[in-house]
Order: structure tokens, then C-alpha cells, then sequence
């Protein structure tokens, strides 16, 4: 552990939400719920915050030591370890047929610059708790059981995001990614030498992935449900606007002469809401940044830069939200005498997970008794890319007050139990098909 992290009074052991009632634990094959919340809480102390969060960005030294703690709990449960040309973590239980692909498990263990103890962690820890709940029945699988460790999920240091599954999904190749580099002029490949995480090994071929998760939204919560079965998740698509009109005089100019791009702008903002509004398919509009240029109380704005993110579970929804923003842009510039130019910088088709997988989470959920509903993740996930390469499906469970990327997301630990135990059990019928 570092020094950062050794010597400080640490918040992230602070106690756990208050439960509304007991759950039901299935009478069957059940995980530990203490161990799963003892490991997600040793975790969460490398890197830990003032406030009861985690600091842990991607391939940084308290990422090498929270990967490290990991690995040695998946070695320790008898897994085999391989890491790839990104720093992806394979650890293997091994099954009774040895020529079988194996049902893998997964998240990442990096976080957001003042995230939370469970975004990715969560994942990851379900995957090492049920090898471990395997291990204790002395369950043999037919398939191996694989827990991955994806490399730079967040983002937040190294683009693009997602870096790690999408590299074993081919949306970008090692080579290019090991080339990115942070703001310090570090590049991946270097910051993986200098965590032990530059690996040789060959990314296995799985069967099937499954990846459980906080919500990250306060649905769950709202309705009073425990597991989320992930059916989809949203398209995602991102454009950087900008508006330019003319600075001028904030006395002198008549209203009607003005070229106001903030003015453009603000309009433009509303029709992105409005667009959302209006379309099906968990719609998402927002727009989460603005540059106002030249930025001076009596001076009308020349210049506007912003950014919009939409989102859609439907590929066609989503392309159609798309031109009616840029129509609403086109008419926002001819009535305001403005120029707006939009460029798109990031799409991620929607992704729909496997019907099959989907099914196994809904009928175990239903015959644990824990309430449950479909619903479509509006985040991006691992699960998105590596559905590109075999069967996969999520599984949500709620997080407090909706809250993620924060450092007081917190998470009820019968809820985390609860959403471990569904996965067990998907995973376990899997391995054993």
C-alpha cells in the first residue's frame, strides 16, 4: 500500500444504508454476504478519499496495488492469472472439460478522479465471491469460470474509454491504445511497464460474460426493486458544437441588430431537451458543457462552445434525435443570425444483450424472491464491447439516492448479496449447460 494510503483514518468502513426489510437468501447455493462486503471495503482503502471514496485512476500505482490485492485473492481461490497486451486480467477457475470456453465474469477496479467504492469494484468482487462459494461446496463446473479485469474503464486518465474490453473486442487494437497518452505525456504502455501490468499473454475466447453493477441511476431505488435486469444498453451519441455570432456592446447594440451566440446557444440547449422529450426508447438529451466567449458581463457573447450527448436503446430512435437536432440548430441559426457547425466525436451503437442470459438472470431473480424489472443501462459498460463477442448480459442492483462517480455512492450489501447470489446462479447453469 502506498504511503498516500498507509498512516490515515479511513472513511470508506463507515456503515452501511439501514436496510428496509430482510431479503429472502436462496435456500440453495448461497454467496457470503460478509466477505463480499469485507473484500469490496479492503479494496476501497488503496486510494481512498477524505469524504469515503476511492482515487484510483487507471494504471496509476494505486491501480497497480489495487489490481495486485485482486489478483492475489483470485491466485489464493485457485484461479490461474493472464494479463494481455493492454493489461487485461484473466483469471481462470479451471472445469472439468479443459478444451471448453469459459463463462467469465468482470469489471474494472479503476475509478473516476472522486469516484466510489463499488462502480466496477462491484463486478470484479462478485466474480472472486462466487469462485470462492464454488470453492466452499466443492462445486466442479463443466466450463471453466473466468473474472476479468478490464483495463481503463473510466477514462479518466487515458482515452478512449472502455480502453481494455475494447481492445479484446476489436474496436481498437493494442498498438493504438498503448500509444495514447495522459496529460503528463505518459503513455499507456509506459504506465503499464511501471505497474507490472504489460503482459504477453493471449486473450482466451469466452462462452459467455456476465457483469454485475450499480445501478448508477435512482430507479431501482425509486420503484423498490433489487436486481435490474439489463436487457440493453443506450446508444450513445456525442457531438461538439459551436456558435459563432459577433461580440459587441452590451449598451449601445439594439436588440434586434444583435448576434448573439449565447442567446443561439441557450436555444439550442432546450431543443435538445425537447428532442429527448419527444422520442421513445429511454431517450437522453443533455448537454453538459458550455464556453462562453469572450465571457464579460457587458459584452453580447461572439461565441459559443458546447457539447451534447444523446442516448437511445434504438439505433433508428437515436439517428433520428440526431437530425432533429441538427434541424433545430439549422433553424436556431437562420432566426438568430448565427452560425453553428456540429461534429460528431463519439458513437456507440445501442447494444442489446443475449436474450437467453437476459431470461436465466429474470427466472432466478423471480425464484430468489427478490423484486426485480427490466430496464436498459443508460451508462457505458465492458459488457457493451465484449457482447460483441460472445453472449452477455448484466445484472443491477440499486445504489443510494442514484448516486455514481461520487464519492458518497454507497450500496446496500444485501442488495450487493442479492444481485451476487442471481449472478451465481445465471453463471452457474451456464458453465454447466
Amino acid at each position: 500500500m502506498s504511503a498516500a494510503s498507509r498512516g490515515r483514518t479511513l472513511p470508506a468502513t463507515r456503515s452501511p444504508p439501514a436496510m428496509n426489510a430482510p431479503l429472502p437468501v436462496p435456500a440453495t447455493l448461497s454467496t457470503s454476504s460478509d466477505r463480499l462486503w469485507s473484500s469490496l471495503m479492503t479494496l476501497a482503502k488503496i486510494g481512498a478519499t477524505p469524504r469515503g471514496g476511492v482515487r484510483r485512476l487507471a494504471l496509476t500505482e494505486l491501480d497497480g496495488e489495487g489490481r495486485a490485492l485482486v489478483i492475489g485473492w483470485l491466485r489464493e481461490a485457485g484461479c490461474s492469472v493472464a494479463t494481455d497486451a493492454i493489461g487485461n486480467v484473466y483469471a481462470i477457475r479451471p472445469g472439468t472439460d479443459p478444451a471448453a470456453r469459459p463463462v467469465a465474469m468482470g469489471s474494472h477496479v479503476d475509478t473516476q478522479p472522486n469516484g466510489g467504492r463499488f462502480d466496477g469494484n462491484y463486478g470484479v468482487l462478485a466474480g472472486l465471491e462466487i469462485v470462492r462459494t464454488l470453492n466452499d461446496a466443492g462445486i466442479a463446473t463443466t466450463r471453466p469460470i473466468a473474472v476479468a479485469i478490464w483495463t481503463n474503464e473510466e477514462g479518466t486518465r487515458f482515452q478512449p474509454v472502455m480502453m481494455g474490453s475494447g481492445v479484446f473486442a476489436g474496436a481498437f487494437t493494442a498498438e493504438h491504445c498503448r500509444a495514447q497518452k495522459d496529460a503528463d505525456g505518459i503513455t499507456v504502455g509506459e504506465a503499464l511497464a511501471s505497474i507490472g501490468a504489460d503482459g504477453t499473454d493471449p486473450m482466451p475466447a469466452f462462452d459467455a460474460y456476465f457483469e454485475a453493477h450499480i445501478e448508477q441511476g435512482p430507479v431501482l431505488e425509486r420503484e423498490g426493486k433489487v436486481i435490474g435486469i439489463v436487457e440493453s444498453a443506450l446508444g450513445q451519441r456525442w457531438f461538439d458544437v459551436v456558435v459563432e455570432g459577433q461580440d459587441a456592446h452590451a449598451g449601445p447594440t439594439p436588440l434586434e441588430m444583435r448576434r448573439d451566440a449565447l442567446l443561439a446557444a441557450s436555444r439550442l440547449v432546450v431543443a435538445v431537451r425537447e428532442v429527448a422529450q419527444a422520442h421513445p426508447h429511454y431517450a437522453r438529451g443533455t448537454v453538459g458543457r458550455l464556453i462562453v466567449s469572450p465571457n464579460s458581463r457587458n459584452v453580447i457573447p461572439g461565441r459559443v462552445e458546447l457539447s451534447i450527448d444523446l442516448r437511445n436503446a434504438d439505433a433508428a430512435t437515436l439517428d433520428a434525435m440526431a437530425d432533429a437536432v441538427r434541424e433545430a440548430a439549422s433553424r436556431i441559426a437562420a432566426e438568430d443570425n448565427v452560425s453553428i457547425s456540429i461534429e460528431q466525436t463519439v458513437h456507440f451503437p445501442p447494444c442489446a444483450f443475449d436474450p437467453a442470459l437476459v431470461g436465466a438472470i429474470e427466472s432466478t431473480a423471480q425464484a430468489f424472491g427478490y423484486p426485480a424489472r427490466r430496464l436498459a443501462s443508460g451508462a457505458g459498460h465492458d459488457a457493451v464491447y465484449v457482447a460483441r463477442t460472445c453472449p452477455a448480459a448484466m445484472v443491477f442492483v440499486p445504489c443510494e439516492k442514484g448516486i455514481s462517480h461520487n464519492e458518497i455512492e454507497n450500496a446496500d450489501p444485501a442488495h450487493l448479496h442479492a444481485g451476487t447470489n442471481v449472478m451465481l446462479h445465471a453463471v452457474l447453469a451456464r458453465a454447466n449447460r
